[in-house]
C-alpha cells in the first residue's frame, strides 16, 4: 500500500464517488438503501475531512505558502459539507428534503474533489516531492485510526474549522 498522501486521498475520493453514484442509482422510493448509503457517505466524509484538516492542509499551508488561498478555500468547502452532513444526520431517509439535501452535498463534494485533483494536488506534488508526501501519508494512515466516524463524535475537526472561520 502506498503511503503517498495524494494517492491515499485520491483512493478516498474514489470510494466516496462510488457511494455517491450508488445513491444516485437507488430508486426514488428506496429509502432504506438511501439511508444506508448516506450513513456510509457521512462516515467516509467525516474520516476524510479529518485527515485533510488535521494533517494535509496545515502542513501544506506551512510548507507551500503560495497555495494558502487554495487551502483556505478547501477549509470553507469542508465547512459547507459539514453543515449539510450535520443536517442529514438528523433526518430520516423518507423526509421531504433528504434526497435534495444529499444531492447538494454530492454536488459540492464532487466540485471539491475535482478542484483538489485537477488544480491543487499537482501544485502540492511538485512543491513537496515524494519523500514529504510519503511521510505525510504515513501520518494520515495513523490519524485515520483515531478519526471520528460521525460528526456527532467529538473531534479536533470542529476545533480546526472554528479556528479557520474565526
Amino acid at each position: 500500500m502506498s503511503t503517498d498522501a495524494i494517492v491515499l486521498l485520491k483512493n478516498d475520493h474514489k470510494e466516496i464517488l462510488r457511494t455517491f453514484t450508488a445513491f444516485e442509482k437507488a430508486g426514488e422510493k428506496a429509502y432504506a438503501e438511501k439511508g444506508r448509503l448516506v450513513k456510509k457517505m457521512i462516515e467516509l466524509l467525516t474520516v476524510h475531512t479529518y485527515i485533510e484538516n488535521e494533517i494535509m492542509y496545515p502542513r501544506v499551508r506551512d510548507l507551500l505558502p503560495e497555495v494558502e488561498d487554495d487551502v483556505l478555500e478547501s477549509y470553507e468547502e469542508h465547512h459547507v459539507a459539514d453543515v449539510l452532513v450535520m443536517e442529514l444526520v438528523g433526518m430520516e431517509p423518507d423526509a421531504e428534503r433528504f434526497t435534495a439535501k444529499t444531492t447538494v452535498l454530492i454536488e459540492n463534494v464532487r466540485h471539491h474533489i475535482e478542484e483538489e485533483e485537477d488544480e491543487w494536488f499537482p501544485k502540492v506534488r511538485e512543491g513537496l516531492g515524494r519523500k514529504v508526501l510519503q511521510e505525510m501519508g504515513a501520518d494520515m494512515i495513523e490519524a485515520k485510526k483515531k478519526a471520528p466516524r460521525s460528526p456527532a463524535q467529538p473531534s479536533a475537526l470542529k476545533k480546526t474549522i472554528d479556528a479557520v472561520i474565526a
